[in-house]
């Protein structure tokens, strides 16, 4: 029992002197790890200052691997270094800032000013104290120590230019500024004004089309009344000629047109203003397409007024003296130029100008335009004869124009000059020496659409052949664009008596500031210009004035929707 418990109590206190003993040779190693660490930091520390001092007292590499290690520690190991960089760069970002403002200038067309010059001195001046060899050698391409006195130089000298720099930009930066906005404005303006000038060819383009295309009821109308006519072709057969058509004692109009609604608006308010309509006689020239229609309309709507009011409807070619031969106008269109020029589909030609555009409407050589200056051998057993265009609309009684004494003039119209507008300047080409030879660029010009002609004087005067002579000048087109005005200005030049203003009041087919009172005290009203009382892009103040002499009773106006 004894050896057994003195066994087991050695047994005990052995293994407790055991675990004592491993916890001890623990800690100790423990402490040595830790001084060996301490001792170590130590060793680095003191290597890591001996390098830095050695780096400040050997030779600093600028390139490479060498560099690279240096850049770690350059505030502290190399400041005369960074400051040298610094100051490099401030003077080369005022170089630049210089430059720019220069640009500017330049830009600003100031390449005279004395701004320019000096901010490219400044910039040149900047530029020279950086490329000075001294500096550069002391500085830049120096591998030793810099020297700190040529450092202060170039310092005070770059700081010096700095700040004129900045001195001169202040003073014209706020000019300069304003300048670029002003300029900025200009272009912005130029740039507007492009895409109005373009928005207003499309918008003359468009309504050039819209004025010059036929609306679908007139062309309903045009059909309507020709197929009426080919149905009862016995009911609508020509008629002799009345003796009124040639009787000089009676007030005689003349109308070409190939407008049928146009016409017998101006027809209707002719006749429900005249004191004694049954002493007008109206003469209505039409063209071979129309002439049908142009029948049958007047033979279904006979004149209100009673008997003695007359209308004779013919078409060019019931004029059989009104051929190529006899006629520049139609010769001229006999040319393969002329055709090339009017009726050559040239895509490129539709925008270019729209003005131009305009005068190449094959209208502007149609015989019907051109009637007006054969009138006294259309009708030659009259005295005097009213021209009325058929987009006028009487509002008085017009007789009293056959009592006017001519004073053995031609032509009796309304002038339309005030100040410099509406002058033989603006129809003619006074740059051709023929027509500054015998015109005044200054003359009056007046309007065709109401005109009483005289037709003796007419025929003493020999206009026909006068117009025909300056058309025949006229064939490639030096003298006057196109249309019958200019050469109408040119044949009664000298034989144009002007009639008072109330006469005939124009504007109504493209002026919208033309006054009521103008316009109610007018004996005949002008819907002269694109803007036709019958299109729907008619002046809406005027379009009344012309609707209310419509015959809306007629079955194919109302067929048609003529006005709807």
């Amino acid at each position: 029992m004894a050896v057994v418990v003195r066994s087991g109590g050695r047994g005990s206190g052995g293994g407790g002197s055991s675990f004592s003993g491993i916890g001890l040779r623990s800690l100790l190693s423990y402490r040595i790890f830790v001084s060996a660490m301490f001792t170590l930091l130590f060793l680095a520390t003191l290597s890591v200052l001996f390098t830095s001092s050695s780096y400040q007292d050997s030779v600093i590499p600028t390139t490479g691997n060498a560099y690279v290690q240096r850049t770690f520690l350059a505030l502290k190991s190399d400041p005369i270094k960074t400051r040298v960089d610094l100051i490099y760069k401030q003077a080369g970002d005022h170089i630049a800032l210089v430059n720019a403002y220069a640009a500017y200038a330049r830009k600003l067309k100031l390449e005279s000013s004395k701004q320019l010059r000096m901010f490219d001195d400044l910039a040149q001046n900047i530029s020279g104290i950086m490329l000075k060899p001294i500096y550069r050698e002391s500085l830049l391409e120096s591998d030793g120590p810099v020297d700190e006195d040529v450092l202060r130089q170039f310092e005070k000298e770059v700081k010096e230019k700095v700040k004129i720099a900045r001195l001169m930009i202040v003073e014209t930066k706020e000019s300069y500024d304003n300048q670029l906005k002003i300029q900025k404005l200009k272009d912005t303006i130029f740039a507007v004004n492009e895409l109005l000038i373009k928005a207003k060819k499309n918008g003359a383009f468009a309504s050039l089309i819209a004025a010059k295309s036929t609306p679908k009821s007139l062309h309903c109308l045009a059909m309507r009344l020709m197929e009426e006519r080919i149905a009862h072709p016995d009911k609508y057969s020509d008629e002799e000629p009345k003796p009124e058509f040639e009787d000089p004692t009676l007030y005689h109009y003349a109308i070409f047109s190939d407008n049928v609604i146009a016409v017998s608006v101006v027809v209707n308010s002719a006749i429900k203003n005249a004191a004694e309509p049954w002493k007008h006689v109206f003469h209505v020239v039409t063209d071979r397409m129309n002439l049908a229609a142009m029948k049958v309309w007047f033979r279904r709507r006979p004149i209100e007024g009673g008997p003695g009011a007359y209308v004779e409807v013919k078409s060019v070619e019931d004029f059989p003296f009104l051929n190529s031969s006899y006629v520049p106008v139609l010769q001229q269109l006999e040319s393969v130029k002329m055709q090339m020029f009017y009726f050559e589909n040239r895509a490129e030609n539709a925008t270019k100008d729209v003005n131009n555009m305009k005068f190449r409407n094959p209208k502007y050589l149609s015989m019907l335009n051109h009637l007006r200056f054969y009138l006294p051998e259309m009708y030659p057993k009259l005295h005097r004869i009213l021209f009325l265009d058929d987009d006028v609309v009487v509002q008085k009684d017009l007789t009293a124009l056959w009592n006017i004494d001519m004073d053995g003039k031609v032509n009796g119209a309304v002038e339309t000059c005030f100040g410099s507008f509406h002058r033989y300047g603006q129809y003619l080409n006074f740059s051709h020496p023929l027509i500054k030879e015998r015109f005044n660029p200054k003359a009056c010009a007046w309007a065709f659409g109401m005109n009483i002609f005289n037709l003796d004087a007419w025929r003493r005067e020999k206009c026909t052949e006068e117009y025909h002579y300056w058309q025949n000048l006229n064939e490639d087109r030096t003298l006057w664009k196109l249309g019958t005005l200019p050469p109408g200005l040119i044949t009664f030049y000298s034989t144009t008596k002007s009639l008072d203003k109330s006469w005939h009041v124009l504007g109504l087919g493209y002026n919208p500031s033309v006054s009521m009172d103008q316009i109610n005290n007018a004996a005949v009203i002008h819907f002269n210009g694109n803007m036709k009382p019958w299109l729907d892009i008619a002046l809406n103040q005027f379009k009344h004035l012309w609707t209310k002499y419509v015959d809306y009773e007629m079955e194919f106006v109302q067929v048609c929707n003529f006005g709807l």
